[in-house]
């Protein structure tokens, strides 16, 4: 006799069955991005008296060679073999700017040639320099090739005595610019060093004129690719090095490519973040290289209240089969994230040496929702922290509850969301920490699943205000057992299948009267010197061990 379904359970099954088809759990069910065609012609900016004797300024020559190139309805641009000096380059419309791979292109270190304009800068409109390349409004363009971007970042940056040898400090402050008070930092001038000094400096402000900044000029370092609202956009090939603030920054944009490119900038660059996808939709990153002085492969949406206005989350993104080298996160989401981020995918990458894996952080005020992340099959190596990091204390005090009776903020639309995450296949040789999470007490981090891994570090897992976690087959090999897993303030936690360093001195550590729906299953316990403590108003009956 066939069995009859109540009405409820029938409505939860086709629910469930719904989400089931909509939720993209694979990037096959993303949008595509759409890739720039070109027309076959093509103009050699020779022909527009360009001379590659790396003295010669080929700015005009560059960009009227675009321009007439877009006019005529586009085509191809072609940077030769050679040493090619040059000012800010202006994309247009229709044009593949082909950098021949003996080609370098060599920008100016003569700051009078990048004029102030409005710009963009950490999710905040900002006074900047001009960008060395630059696009607004802009479909179908392409940079390609196998030759070089050079930013000449070394003449913007500041930099700290403690990221140079003694050699290298003596040199540089030989060469001029300006020491700060206390002797630890050098700054490229006298400009640069006042800018540094004045609150919110580049703050676009009403009523003032870019002249108005005029004596900061050095302080507001350029971006060094910036890409504003343009659609199909190819980046294929190009090494783009030495940029004088982030290398790659695109804004608004769609349908974007990056395929075999190379980011190299030196590790100590200040702000010298690798890429920075910010508020765009249908993105492809591939078979690319990354070796930064800040963030490596970075998502942002725009910063506070002015990001939450935007309301442009970055999305349907697919970054796949890459390598970072030496930046402050692998992968990283935010910290300005305001506008949300939604439906990535990442998979198959490397880091090496970067200060954090796997990186996602916030706080307070920035709001935005950060959800449907999806990642697999990531080796890491030698990474100086964390190997997974969730934390909405970016650059913020942290005061612990714990013991207290805190009455924390309410929820508003600045309060920040981390949740539905999906992480798996990772293995990590190296690492001070292999988990750390840690949410707000007013917004835990939530939904957060994390299956078969291998992490060889000295620390084990710490979650801090976090709700609804799963960790599954999780192999911590960790110098510093006691303990292997530390709680604080957490509930619906489900520990299965965790293998730990044998003869650990203690495998959990549960903290907090809020900590609740704790589960140990498929796991050895006998491994463990010590049993579960429980401290700070944990209660004993919040562990269930199966």
């Amino acid at each position: 006799m066939k069995k009859i379904l109540p009405l409820f359970t029938i409505l939860l099954i086709n629910i469930l069955n719904t989400h089931a088809q909509t939720k993209p759990y694979s990037w096959e069910n993303l949008p595509k991005a759409k890739v720039p065609s070109f027309n076959a012609d093509t103009l050699n900016i020779k022909n527009y008296g360009a001379v590659a004797d790396g003295i010669t300024l080929n700015t005009k020559s560059i960009n009227t060679a675009i321009a007439n190139c877009s006019a005529k309805g586009g085509g191809v641009v072609l940077i030769p073999g050679g040493l090619w000096l040059t000012g800010p380059i202006v994309l247009k419309s229709n044009v593949n700017l082909h950098i021949d791979r003996a080609a370098l292109v060599q920008f100016t270190e003569d700051k009078s040639q990048y004029p102030l304009v409005e710009g963009n800068y950490e999710g905040h409109a900002a006074v900047r320099n001009q960008s060395p390349v630059s696009g607004n409004d802009l479909e179908n363009i392409a940079i390609t090739g196998e030759g070089i971007i050079d930013g000449s970042g070394e003449t913007w940056r500041a930099i700290g005595k403690d990221r140079l040898t003694d050699a290298e400090w003596k040199q540089l402050v030989a060469s001029g610019g300006v020491i700060s008070a206390n002797g630890r930092t050098w700054y490229p001038s006298d400009g640069y060093a006042k800018g540094n000094n004045i609150k919110d400096v580049s703050t676009l402000q009403p009523g003032k004129a870019l002249s108005d900044y005029a004596p900061y000029k050095d302080f507001f370092r350029p971006n060094m690719v910036v890409l504003t609202n343009c659609k199909k956009i190819l980046l294929k090939g190009t090494t783009f090095q030495n940029s004088p603030n982030w290398c790659l920054h695109t804004l608004l944009c769609e349908n974007l490519t990056l395929n075999d490119i190379h980011v190299r900038n030196p590790w100590n660059a200040q702000n010298g973040d690798a890429i920075d996808i910010e508020s765009c939709r249908n993105v492809l990153i591939e078979n690319s290289t990354f070796d930064a002085g800040d963030d490596g492969l970075c998502i942002k949406s725009g910063r506070d209240e002015e990001g939450r206005k935007r309301g442009r989350p970055t999305e349907n993104v697919v970054i796949r089969n890459n390598i970072v080298y030496r930046a402050h996160g692998g992968f990283v989401i935010g910290s300005e994230m305001s506008g949300g981020a939604r439906n990535i995918f990442v998979t198959d990458c490397t880091f090496i040496g970067t200060d954090i894996g796997l990186r996602f952080k916030t706080t307070r005020g920035r709001g935005g929702i950060v959800e449907n992340i999806y990642i697999k099959n990531i080796s890491m190596k030698n990474i100086v922290h964390e190997a997974i990091l969730f934390d909405m204390y970016y650059f913020a005090n942290v005061t612990s509850t714990l013991g207290q009776k805190a009455d924390f903020p309410p929820v508003t639309a600045a309060t920040p969301q981390f949740r539905n995450f999906y992480v798996s296949n990772v293995v990590c040789n190296g690492a001070e920490k292999a988990i750390f999470v840690r949410g707000l007490p007013e917004m835990s981090i939530k939904n957060i699943y994390m299956e078969n891994m291998v992490l060889k570090t000295n620390k084990g897992a710490e979650l801090i205000e976090a709700n609804n976690i799963t960790l599954k087959n999780i192999t911590l090999e960790i110098k510093n057992t006691k303990p292997v897993i530390y709680l604080e303030n957490s509930s619906g936690i489900n520990l299965d299948n965790i293998r730990y360093t044998k003869g650990a001195e203690q495998l959990l550590n549960i903290n907090g009267d809020r900590s609740a729906q704790i589960t140990l299953t498929n796991t050895d316990i006998s491994g463990a010197k010590n049993i579960p403590e429980f401290n700070y108003g944990a209660d004993k009956l919040s562990l269930t061990v199966k």
